[in-house]
């Protein structure tokens, strides 16, 4: 199944790239008319396609794709002085990152550790944590705007911290990491291991001052993507600090995303665990418009969900690592089906269908996205390395 799947996402990339061939214009979605949208290298998810690239290079050592790798990394190159948001670590990490761990390229890691560099201008010592977003403007208090969001989609940025202060000799990186991930353990999660999608800091004080969401159904709910970034953020915070409470918080949240009665069958999450449930406020009408009808499901999510359980099987004793193995194999097995894997020259040429970008927002909904792809990649690739008894970091 793994190489089966590997290889047709070559073969699909492939496609890709001949109607992609400006990588100022990194391919993300489609249109409601089928056409590939693009972003900019600014957008939060420039990175991904790029570590497509890689992840399908190291697979299958064809020089044609390490070139197109190359070139689409290359363009991503100014990102590393970006200060205006938290994103680096899925623009820089994912394609750079993956660059440099295959080919051990001196510049990609000058451009991480700068890229580090900006990210960590953002980090507040009053709150201990990353700055997400400038501001965020409450949907549930219409009136209050917000001026320290932290968003639980930040922990996926820390791994490039962790990766600057290994290849520096610096703490300062890895501090600030450690930081932000005990600051989001505090106050990010409720006592089920859900998470909250945005938590808002005084940095006067330090303390909370609202949970709430941005892209989720409800404030109290939890959205799908929000869990699948906490569990694997977590996961790679236990890799890089041994923290056992990290493991702890891990476990918890994957077996809270497996054990929850709104989890359908094939284990695709719906794109959140709560929507359209009595006694959740949606925030907006879009996230309510789905009420009475099956909600859409994100694939994204399961995909992230997928790479995370593989990775955390390897930390835990054999009977709860090979359950967690199994679970991520089934929603792999799930994603390769007719229902969700896309035909060769369908679909804008992305691999997975019925994502959900941001359905409080109304956009995109029921489409491919860019990220689902990479961490569906991931996730094979993790798999055959772990059937190989190789390392996946």
């Amino acid at each position: 199944m793994v190489q089966s799947n590997l290889d047709f996402s070559k073969k699909m990339t492939r496609e890709s790239l001949k109607y992609n061939t400006d990588s100022s214009k990194i391919p993300c979605t489609i249109d409601d008319k089928g056409q590939i949208r693009t972003v900019n290298l600014y957008d939060w998810r420039s990175g991904f396609f790029a570590g497509d690239l890689w992840y399908l290079y190291e697979f299958s050592k064809d020089d044609s794709l390490k070139k197109q790798a190359e070139r689409w990394t290359a363009a991503l190159e100014p990102l590393k002085n970006y200060t205006d948001h938290h994103d680096l670590g899925f623009m820089v990490y994912c394609s750079f990152g993956n660059g440099y761990r295959i080919t051990k390229n001196e510049a990609y890691k000058a451009v991480i550790v700068q890229a580090a560099k900006s990210l960590a201008t953002r980090y507040n010592e009053k709150t201990g944590c990353i700055k997400s977003w400038n501001v965020f403007k409450s949907w549930t208090n219409k009136p209050l705007t917000y001026n320290f969001p932290v968003i639980i989609d930040n922990m996926m940025n820390l791994e490039m911290l962790f990766f600057a202060s290994k290849v520096t000799g610096d703490p300062y990186y890895r501090n600030i990491a450690i930081a932000h991930a005990n600051a989001t353990l505090q106050n990010h999660f409720r006592d089920d291991y859900s998470s909250y999608h945005v938590v808002c800091y005084d940095t006067t004080t330090g303390k909370v001052i609202a949970k709430e969401t941005a892209q989720g159904y409800a404030d109290e709910s939890a959205w799908s993507r929000g869990q699948a970034w906490a569990l694997y953020g977590f996961t790679m915070c236990y890799r890089e600090t041994n923290n056992e409470r990290y493991l702890k918080q891990a476990k918890g949240i994957a077996n809270y995303i497996l054990n929850n009665k709104n989890l359908p069958a094939d284990k695709v999450p719906y794109w959140d665990f709560n929507a359209g449930m009595p006694g959740y406020t949606p925030v907006t009408a879009s996230a309510a418009s789905f009420n009475g009808k099956e909600q859409p499901r994100d694939a994204s999510a399961a995909a992230i969900i997928a790479s995370a359980l593989i990775e955390l099987s390897d930390y835990l004793p054999t009977r709860e690592a090979k359950q967690m193995e199994k679970d991520a194999v089934s929603i792999i097995t799930s994603l390769s089906g007719e229902t969700y894997l896309a035909k060769l020259n369908t679909n804008g040429n992305f691999l997975l269908k019925h994502s959900v970008g941001s359905l409080a927002h109304g956009g995109e909904i029921d489409v491919p996205l860019n990220y689902a792809d990479y961490y569906f990649i991931e996730a094979l690739m993790r798999l055959k390395e772990k059937k190989k008894g190789g390392s996946h970091e």
